[in-house]
């Protein structure tokens, strides 16, 4: 039976470590779905491109920057960062395996096909915490985007990637004069403290407009030379 326009379309269902991961695709859109929350999909991505101009604006003219970029998602901030040739390297951490292999072989491909094929590009398969935690590389900017953002996370743990210890990681991966950007659903003035609080500099929140609702936003911040 076909499948009308108005029907999500299931195209790949997995159990991973983290619970239910479904790409779906929704008339033109592809959606990636976590047990059973929406999480993203292919409708715009202004804000994620945002998050990598951002930072990169940021870093005032930074020679060849390594950026860091948490969750691969439908692939929009690795593919922006990729077509900008100032990023020296791009390395994106993703937990969900099969989030990569949408992107490797499958719909996503579209999107992030001639990123991935970029020798500046990396795939690591982590939890992004656990890396932050646990690596020992150092990184020009950290564009991070996963969950809903610091107010409202929908995936057990998450939250503390945005808590103080988690800020304090992030800290420790960024070279001195270092850029944090973290993208969120919504603006949250608790957060801009908790950046502030942990030693952060030049803390700002920029807006990404919308036709109606809350506006996404990036939080940025400086790591002190």
């Amino acid at each position: 039976m076909p499948v009308s326009y108005d029907t999500p379309e299931v195209l790949d269902r997995r159990e991973g470590p983290y619970g239910e991961v479904v790409l779906r695709r929704h008339g033109g859109l592809l959606q990636i779905i976590a047990n059973g929350c929406f999480l993203m999909d292919t409708s715009d991505g202004r804000s994620e491109r945002l998050l990598v101009d951002a930072a990169l604006t940021a870093l005032d003219g930074r020679p060849a920057p390594h950026v860091l970029i948490g969750g691969l998602g439908v692939g929009f901030s690795l593919a922006h960062a990729a077509a900008d040739p100032r990023w020296g390297r791009v390395t994106v951490v993703e937990r969900e395996r099969a989030v990569i292999d949408w992107h490797l072989d499958g719909p996503l491909a579209a999107i992030s096909r001639p990123a991935l094929a970029d020798p500046r590009t990396a795939i690591v398969e982590a939890d992004l915490i656990d890396y932050v935690n646990e690596t020992s590389d150092t990184f020009d900017a950290l564009c991070l985007d996963i969950d809903n953002g610091p107010a409202w996370t929908v995936t057990e743990g998450n939250d503390g990637l945005y808590s103080p210890a988690g800020l304090a990681s992030c800290a420790r991966l960024l070279r001195p004069g270092g850029v944090l950007a973290v993208w969120s659903a919504q603006p949250s003035p608790k957060f801009e403290g908790t950046l502030g609080n942990a030693g952060f500099q030049q803390v700002r929140t920029e807006e990404i407009p919308v036709a109606r609702g809350v506006p996404d936003v990036v939080h940025l911040a400086v790591r002190p030379g």
